[in-house]
């Protein structure tokens, strides 16, 4: 992607574009850091460069206590070699493998093994075993840095199963004792805080509108600049519950994000879910480049993802050919009336969304009472045993043409809301739902083969063109209504 003299031009102007895209090793101390650390620019023939932190450290080196590597930004990718590579990367960042390993995970991703490791080493320099061993102890070390969980949790939540293997790897790997990284002073706390980092521009007011006018009630709730809502993960037989918040930081390309501690062993899980629902892999230049003068309005404009396929698909059913707000009211009821209860210190957050298996095992009738047509009953429910039963899968990394057949062939589901899922569930950078009416309505076209002709040229990209035509018309709406002193709000 770069050579090495442009790597070095962008270390010396510590360039933000590049964080993320390349590591530099330095043979002098051993020591490997982001292109935008803060220390003094080596000299140049003490540099190596590496396109993955666990690239560097296959080589020896030792993470940079200045910049924290682990801090770094993704990099979405939309080749099909890389956006393979970046899925296995994310289901290896997301927690340890589900038995079978990475042989199931091939097959989830629907390659084979082989093809898998090879193309995973072409993109990060190593196999994935590797990588997935240097994220647990990268993300050990954001742990003990930044929170003040016991050392024995820190390696149980890392995704270690032995305290004995994390104590020796990490203290052969970084040449530190785990406690040696604790700030002194610091006392514990019944939250969990990290930073989250992204590329800018990142407009955060857009998305934040987006997702504050789609909340589901007692599960998701926009205060302000800060995001909070409710969580239920399942890992093994157990459910873990709880809430989480997240805001941007002030003067930082960063969001910081507060976990309950009740979710400390599902951080590797949420940070990632986290990341793909705030887009915060997005590479804006190459966007912008795409998108042309569609994207000037809003530079750094993100695609809203889901923090949960599931969530997303049965919010997306319920709002068909009906408004936002009626959507969000029916949501609010299936919440309530099937997901959980949970003590939050929010009143606004009340109940975690029920899992996919409770939702099909649901009565009909009792969810019809709720308010949603019989049609959207048993679509809701055949969507539900699809996720239930493993046969549908809606998370970024999953294969987009076959998922999208999926999807089709349940009742109910027409392409708008295939592609709906693709840009939202899938975090699908080409998703584009022609037949939208706000896609229409902003293109001034009556025709979906129309407007499908005229996104061709916004490919690979064509999800970010539809937040822009989103946008803009919610920009008109809002100087509409401010000429008119406020009518129509």
């Amino acid at each position: 992607m770069f050579d090495d003299d442009v790597r070095y031009r962008a270390l010396s102007a510590r360039d933000p574009r590049f964080d993320g895209h390349f590591f530099v090793a330095v043979t002098s101390t051993g020591v490997y850091c982001r292109p935008v650390c803060p220390a003094r620019v080596p000299r140049r023939e003490n540099c190596r460069f590496y396109p993955s932190a666990a690239a560097a450290e296959a080589h020896g080196y030792r993470p940079c206590l200045r910049c924290r590597p682990e801090l770094a930004p993704g990099h979405a990718s939309v080749d099909a070699r890389g956006r393979l590579a970046r899925a296995a990367a994310a289901r290896l960042e997301a927690g340890p493998l589900d038995e079978g390993g990475l042989a199931a995970l091939a097959v989830e991703l629907g390659v084979t093994d082989r093809h898998l490791r090879r193309v995973f080493r072409d993109q990060y320099g190593v196999t994935p075993v590797a990588y997935a061993q240097t994220r647990r102890l990268l993300l050990a070390k954001q742990l003990l840095t930044d929170t003040r969980l016991p050392v024995t949790e820190v390696a149980l939540a890392a995704g270690f199963g032995s305290l004995r293997r994390f104590n020796a790897l990490f203290q052969q790997r970084y040449r530190l004792k785990p406690s040696s990284l604790r700030r002194r002073g610091a006392r514990p706390t019944d939250t969990l805080t990290f930073l989250l980092a992204y590329r800018p521009p990142y407009p955060w007011a857009p998305l934040a509108d987006f997702l504050g006018q789609r909340a589901i009630a007692g599960v998701e709730h926009l205060d302000g600049d800060v995001y909070r809502r409710t969580v239920a993960l399942r890992r093994g037989e157990r459910l873990h519950r709880g809430w989480l918040a997240v805001t941007p930081v002030a003067g930082k390309d960063q969001l910081r994000v507060t976990l309950s501690a009740s979710l400390a062993a599902v951080v590797p899980e949420v940070l990632t879910r986290l990341r793909w629902l705030f887009d915060l892999d997005c590479q804006p230049e190459e966007v912008a480049g795409a998108l042309g003068e569609l994207a000037q309005g809003w530079p750094g404009l993100r695609v809203p993802g889901a923090f949960d396929g599931f969530e997303a698909a049965v919010r997306a059913v319920l709002g068909q050919q009906i408004t936002v707000r009626a959507a969000q009211t029916l949501a609010g009821r299936v919440a309530s009336r099937l997901g959980e209860p949970l003590d939050t210190p929010f009143p606004e957050l009340t109940h975690t969304f029920p899992e996919a298996a409770t939702v099909a095992d649901a009565d009909p009738e009792a969810l019809g009472k709720l308010g949603i047509l019989r049609a959207r009953v048993g679509a809701i429910q055949a969507l539900a045993r699809a996720c239930a039963d493993g046969g549908l899968v809606l998370a970024p990394g999953a294969p987009v043409d076959a998922t999208l057949e999926r999807l089709r062939a349940l009742p109910g589901i027409g392409d708008w809301t295939a592609q709906y899922l693709a840009l939202r569930a899938l975090s699908w950078p080409d998703a584009f739902p022609a037949s939208d009416y706000g896609v229409l309505k902003a293109l001034n076209e009556r025709s979906p083969a129309r407007a499908r002709r005229r996104a061709e040229g916004w490919r690979p990209w064509r999800a970010y063109a539809v937040l822009h035509l989103w946008q803009r018309l919610a920009d008109q709406s809002q100087s509409a209504s401010q000429a008119t002193g406020g009518a129509g709000r």
